[in-house]
């Protein structure tokens, strides 16, 4: 049974304040009865996250928090106090971060992105805002063309700094960002280049669209995000074109002609479509 994750156990015992679950280490945790399904049976093997409560005694819910141990996460604070700042994770008590683990004194209302940890002093699920200190870029387990998933954490003069894979620290520099990204937000990305001091920078483009122009580059990234079909053609009213991709009907023609040319896209009537 580990804190923080989600843990399969099996049905122990019904009692009047909730079920007990149990592991095979003979480990058992309470189901409080507001999270005890409608039909089970002793013996029964459910899936619960499991957690301190408000007197610091393990529990289990069937509630899905926005964050699990060893993860990062965009979140909100609810409240700050003498302790630190609380943030809103999906479950009834609120998740710390200890001022000490606060990278500028959060504010209440805010949101940050946080990695959740299991404190080993106390023994306690915690947060930290101190995103470095949970990344690595000593020893790397990427290599150059892979594809990565990414978490955009912090915009800088040169670019979007991202975790990839939940475990390096990258770079997306701001001149190949053709669309609008926030801080929190998730996306596939490339390993463009790892450099003698394994800084990584990164691509949001598979490699080869590298040498498209930047029209190109968007109208492709917003064609994945329609499903792989965009009514917007030769014809389109220029103001059409402008509400939904934010460019002239000129950069369009100019970016379906570079996407037309490298055969990522076919051309019909009614729009564009993604091959």
């Amino acid at each position: 049974m580990e804190l923080g994750k989600y843990n399969t156990l099996e049905i122990l015992r019904d009692t009047s304040v909730g079920l007990f679950l149990g592991d095979v280490e003979g480990n058992d945790v309470l189901l409080p009865n507001k999270y005890v399904p409608e039909n089970f049976e002793i013996g029964d093997m459910l899936t619960v996250f499991c957690y301190l409560d408000y007197d610091e005694r393990p529990v289990a819910t069937t509630l899905k928090p926005y964050i699990v141990r060893d993860d990062f996460h965009l979140l909100r604070v609810a409240e700050v106090n003498n302790f630190g700042a609380f943030m809103e994770w999906g479950l009834e008590k609120h998740l710390l971060v200890p001022f000490r683990e606060q990278r500028t004194k959060m504010v209440d209302g805010q949101w940050y992105i946080v990695f959740c940890y299991l404190d080993e002093k106390t023994d306690r699920l915690v947060a930290s805002n101190k995103l470095d200190r949970f990344l690595d870029n000593e020893e790397l387990t990427v290599d150059n063309n892979d594809e990565v998933n990414l978490i955009f954490t912090r915009k800088t003069d040169l670019g979007w700094e991202v975790i990839i894979n939940n475990l390096h620290k990258g770079l997306v520099y701001a001149n190949e960002v053709f669309k609008e990204v926030s801080i929190g937000d998730k996306q596939i990305g490339y390993i463009k280049n790892i450099r003698p001091d394994n800084k990584i920078d990164v691509s949001l483009q598979p490699l080869g669209f590298l040498s498209l122009e930047p029209n190109a580059n968007l109208i492709y990234d917003e064609l994945k995000l329609a499903g792989g079909y965009l009514d917007l053609h030769d014809k389109s009213n220029p103001e059409d074109i402008k509400a939904k991709l934010k460019i002239s009907k000129k950069a369009f023609k100019k970016g379906v002609g570079t996407l037309y040319r490298e055969r990522k896209i076919e051309i019909k009537d009614d729009g564009i479509y993604l091959i």
